[in-house]
């Protein structure tokens, strides 16, 4: 059992992709789409872009693909303006309505407001993208949305290291004890628990056959977890 005070400062640390929203069916479309702007003749399935998906970044993704499939190299420039471009794409499929909040998301979001918690997030994705996935789903400037936001271009190394956790920490300034991180892959369950924190996973479509075994609690929808009691009831049956 993991005890949890709710009577003290609390937060909720929300990972991107995958657990707020389905994003990476939406990733993977924009990245197709830009390399068919750039003249290029690859096209990321949804089998290839799930095996992608174990390298966390997506221009980490474009020169593991580079080197790995295509046998080349390419200037990190280069692959840095092709991911410009994409993240531009994604954007505009965002906000043309192409993406909502996973069920259960947004009634967790408020009820924890309500409840007086913090609510953070800590993503591999750029900073962006979670700003255009805000107003995509909420209308409103991601730092209107949440307390805190750290994100994969401000730290060193992406999860599953825990460099992002605990910038998200230092910015709530709070132990990882008062937090509980909610993600959906292998890749940030071990950077959560790398930090310290209690972690609980929600399976997505692209982490379905993801090891994550290491999280607290592991639930198939936010349906469940639809509040902050909800949380709580999860982390004190947790083994």
């Amino acid at each position: 059992m993991i005890a949890w005070d709710r009577r003290k400062k609390r937060a909720l640390i929300f990972d991107v992709d995958g657990t707020l929203a389905e994003t990476e069916e939406l990733h993977r479309r924009a990245f197709n789409e830009a390399f068919e702007a750039a003249g290029l003749d690859w096209r990321w399935g949804s089998e290839l872009y799930q095996a992608l998906l174990r390298t966390t970044g997506g221009k980490e993704r474009i020169a593991l693909y580079v080197q790995e499939h295509l046998r080349e190299t390419r200037p990190f420039e280069w692959i840095a303006q092709l991911h410009r471009d994409k993240t531009a794409r994604y954007a505009r499929l965002m906000a043309e309505g192409a993406l909502d909040l996973r069920p259960g998301v947004r009634e967790l979001l408020a009820d924890s407001r309500r409840s007086g918690f913090d609510i953070a997030i800590a993503t591999t994705t750029s900073r962006p993208n979670v700003d255009a996935l805000c107003l995509a789903c909420f209308g409103r400037d991601a730092a209107d949305v949440f307390d805190v936001i750290a994100a994969g271009d401000e730290v060193a190394a992406k999860k599953p290291a825990p460099d992002v956790y605990e910038l998200a920490l230092k910015r709530l300034m709070l132990p990882p004890a008062a937090c509980v991180a909610l993600e959906d892959s292998r890749n940030g369950v071990l950077a959560a628990k790398a930090a310290g924190l209690p972690c609980i996973a929600v399976r997505a479509m692209y982490s379905q056959n993801d090891d994550l075994s290491a999280a607290d609690k592991i639930f198939d929808d936010f349906r469940s977890l639809a509040n902050v009691s909800a949380i709580s009831a999860a982390l004190a049956h947790a083994n």
